[in-house]
């Protein structure tokens, strides 16, 4: 029932910059906090940043902060991740991902989110 289509991964240079799609259906979007995770090769998933339900907050990771941006378009049902400048150490594969309960706070914890993206891999390199 509940569909996180995650997208427009790829090769992108160091100063250049890349935006992913999540693209929700099965759920209103508007009711659900959202989060980006990633995972590199033989580490652990970790939190990028976050959106509330409202969409009238986010969340990011310290390194991040600055340089990645979430946003959402509610009539395309569609979460984006904008990443500006991104660096070698970024590459991973991401993931979005939708919280378990309507209308909770955004939290960084994998636990609390039980509906995911496939992933979509994004390569920093020159």
């Amino acid at each position: 029932q509940v569909r996180l289509a995650d997208s427009g991964g790829g090769l992108v240079q160091p100063g250049g910059s890349l935006r992913l799609s999540c693209a929700v259906s099965g759920r209103t979007l508007s009711y659900f906090a959202t989060a980006w995770f990633r995972q590199a090769p033989g580490k652990e998933r970790e939190f990028v940043g976050g959106m509330s339900w409202t969409g009238r907050s986010t969340y990011y990771r310290d390194s991040v902060k600055g340089r990645f941006t979430i946003s959402r378009d509610l009539d395309q049902s569609t979460v984006y991740l904008q990443m500006n400048h991104p660096l070698p150490e970024n590459t991973a594969i991401y993931y979005c991902a939708l919280h378990d309960r309507r209308f909770a706070t955004i939290e960084t914890g994998i636990e609390h989110y039980n509906f995911w993206g496939q992933g979509t891999q994004v390569t920093v390199s020159s």
